[in-house]
């Protein structure tokens, strides 16, 4: 039976991956993943696709204290207590609206040297909204290693630059594919598989420095072929459309834990009540 295998998330979305071992998987996603995200001046979305080197930024959230910290290359840490909030903004995240306020304190300051451009952190109203399109996003191993063997360079490709919620272990290439319309449980979990991730130029970046150093969506679709025609997500905001798909989407039917070693277990549909 395939098994979690990996967790990746981040407090703010863009900068660097955490893997922790367990986290709690609520309706709108994990509350202290992307629980903040950056906008430019003119407070549209502003993330590794406008400046990838915001990998290179490890942020740390305590949820209890409501402390930020943000270890950025070449100074000392930018740290403080949200708590203070300004003006309200809503976020465009692809067609949906993201409701949150400004956060007041050092951190826009010192991420506006690092990009070297004005951007604002904000704290978003709900946590867990400022995922792309669904709250979970999940992948195979497998999928990731048939990708790296059939791509001549193709051990660059590590899974981090996927920025995936969820990886399980233990399925065949592409299995994930088959759960689209499926009940998934993962850990204490159920989770309902929606359809395929776009990608985008992210995948073109290392995980570790955020420059572009592989044609990862130019190997997908030299393998897969443009499989994307009937999407349920957007796609408009890609260059491609969403020709490059790898991994799927996923809703949250029932909260729980999820932690690495959980099964990950596609259930079999409730039957429909009679009349």
């Amino acid at each position: 039976m395939p098994v979690v295998s990996r967790l990746s998330t981040t407090p703010v979305k863009g900068t660097a991956l955490h893997s922790p071992t367990r986290l709690a998987l609520t309706r709108d996603g994990v509350a202290d993943n992307r629980r903040f995200h950056l906008v430019d001046a003119r407070h549209r979305l502003f993330n590794g696709k406008q400046h990838g080197p915001l990998v290179r930024i490890t942020a740390q959230y305590d949820a209890e204290r409501e402390h930020l910290s943000l270890q950025i290359p070449g100074r000392a840490p930018v740290e403080g207590t949200t708590t203070e909030l300004g003006d309200p903004v809503v976020t465009d995240f692809y067609g949906r609206d993201v409701a949150g306020r400004l956060v007041t304190g050092p951190w826009s300051a010192a991420l506006g040297e690092f990009v070297g451009r004005p951007v604002h952190l904000v704290a978003t109203d709900t946590p867990g909204a400022a995922v792309d399109v669904h709250p979970v996003t999940l992948i195979s191993s497998a999928t990731v290693e048939h990708l790296r063997s059939v791509t001549p360079g193709g051990e660059r490709l590590d899974s981090r630059r996927f920025r995936m919620l969820v990886e399980v272990d233990g399925c065949e290439v592409h299995e994930e594919d088959t759960w689209a319309g499926r009940r998934v449980r993962l850990g204490q979990a159920i989770v309902r598989v929606v359809g395929p991730v776009p990608r985008c130029v992210v995948t073109n970046e290392s995980p570790d420095s955020g420059e572009v150093d592989f044609g990862t969506l130019k190997a997908i679709v030299r393998y897969r072929g443009e499989l994307a025609r009937d999407l349920t997500t957007p796609v408009a905001h890609l260059p491609d459309n969403g020709a490059a798909i790898l991994g799927m989407y996923a809703t949250v039917e029932e909260p729980g834990s999820i932690g690495v070693g959980d099964a990950a277990e596609v259930l079999a549909e409730e039957p429909t009540a009679g009349p």
